[in-house]
């Protein structure tokens, strides 16, 4: 039974519950009106479903598109820099997050073999490795320094550019590039020029993997003939960029969870079989991809409320998984919660592809790094955290930390 609640002018968008929490406006929305309509700042009357009922049925119903290219999809918060969409986008090659099915399954069954449950356990001991080396470099740093640079992004892209066949000594062009195409509020100009230079980065990679292939994923992808350098440009793209953006966040706003529930991170580091469900939780209670959205392309009823068609409709995967409908006492972090069923990964077919990748990582990451550095803690106030409220992906900008020693 929904309420009468204020229709929101523009999505919520201030973290002002806490650096872990969603907005209290968005909270609110969910607790009265889960399928609730939202103002659209270019005037559009839309949607915002943050229900977890409600955000599963959205995400697994083909009538709710991902394309942008069939109607206009509305952007629900303010872009000052950005002209207001008034046509459909064009739909880049290879980029299967904006396709619907029968194009999506195409592209994304070329990638299915290589993200599997197996595949992906044989690769457990190679990213512990990786994790273990960066820690070692870690350790000869001397605190306070910022984890962010010095351990959550390094690793998650260290492992996506060996799995990629992208040679990582390009790190700073493309995590530099990566994060300016992440900024909400910028020009046109500022977010297609970040766009422009990865691709065309990617683009003479994926066409030296085509003409001297090695043991890689682009490699793989470039051996298939039917897969045109623009369809595989895409696909790098969306790879490079969700295999290190999503992880890195992650691992950096999990570790200040974790700092501010210490707690719950001293029973970790005594029981590191505990980790696997910890990071479940960290996944539910955290949800960094947060906001995704789709195009009604008829009317349809959601939560007793009627999309009509050509809606943009707004979904808020971290609303759902802190619903108290799904979830006893959501809004606290439990690590011996069962937490499967969360939505941080979305739903769907459109669910993530590297889900797997991204448990393992998280799991040698918090690992190691409660192991190793026993007393580590945080070098500033919480509250002075710089947080990524102006990205797409929620995280920190950067963690200041300091620890007394390192353990063996």
């Amino acid at each position: 039974m929904t309420q009468t609640v204020p229709v929101p002018q523009g999505l919520p968008m201030e973290r002002d519950s806490g650096p872990f929490d969603p907005p209290r406006r968005v909270t609110q929305l969910r607790d009265a009106r889960p399928v609730s309509p939202l103002a659209f700042p270019d005037g559009h009357d839309g949607w915002l479903v943050t229900g977890y009922d409600a955000v599963r049925q959205v995400l697994a119903d083909t009538r709710f598109s991902s394309r942008q290219d069939l109607g206009v999809v509305h952007v629900p918060y303010e872009t000052p820099g950005m002209p207001a969409p008034t046509e459909p986008s064009p739909q880049l090659p290879g980029l299967f997050i904006a396709m619907d099915p029968p194009e999506h399954t195409r592209l994304r069954r070329k990638l299915t073999g290589t993200f599997t449950v197996r595949r992906m356990k044989q690769l457990e001991e190679h990213i512990a490795e990786i994790v273990e080396r960066q820690l070692d470099e870690l350790a000869k740093l001397t605190p306070p320094v910022d984890l962010v640079k010095e351990f959550a992004l390094p690793v998650p892209s260290l492992v996506i550019c060996e799995l990629l066949g992208v040679p990582y000594e390009d790190r700073a062009d493309f995590q530099a590039n990566s994060a300016q195409f992440m900024v909400k509020d910028q020009t046109i100009e500022e977010k297609m020029g970040a766009f422009g230079a990865l691709n065309s980065y990617l683009g003479e990679l994926v066409t030296r993997k085509r003409a001297e292939p090695g043991e890689d994923i682009l490699s793989d992808l470039a051996r298939q003939e039917d897969l045109g350098v623009d369809e595989l440009t895409g696909i790098a793209f969306l790879l490079l960029l969700a295999g290190h953006e999503t992880t890195a966040n992650m691992l950096s706003l999990g570790t200040l969870a974790l700092l501010e529930h210490p707690e719950q991170a001293a029973e970790l580091r005594a029981d590191p079989e505990l980790l696997p469900g910890a990071v479940e939780e960290l996944l539910r209670y955290l949800a960094v991809a947060d906001i995704f959205f789709r195009y009604a392309t008829e009317n349809v009823e959601i939560g007793g409320e009627t999309i009509t068609k050509g809606s943009t409709v707004v979904v808020s995967l971290l609303a759902a998984s802190r619903d108290p409908e799904r979830f006893e006492d959501a809004g606290t972090l439990d690590i011996h919660r069962n937490a499967r069923g969360h939505t941080a990964f979305g739903h769907g077919v459109h669910q993530c592809l590297g889900q797997q990748l991204a448990r393992i990582e998280m799991r040698a990451g918090f690992g190691g790094l409660l192991r190793r550095f026993p007393t580590l803690a945080l070098a500033v106030p919480v509250d002075e955290v710089k947080l990524r409220t102006d990205m797409n992906i929620y995280g920190v900008h950067e963690l200041p930390v300091t620890w007394t020693d390192t353990a063996d």
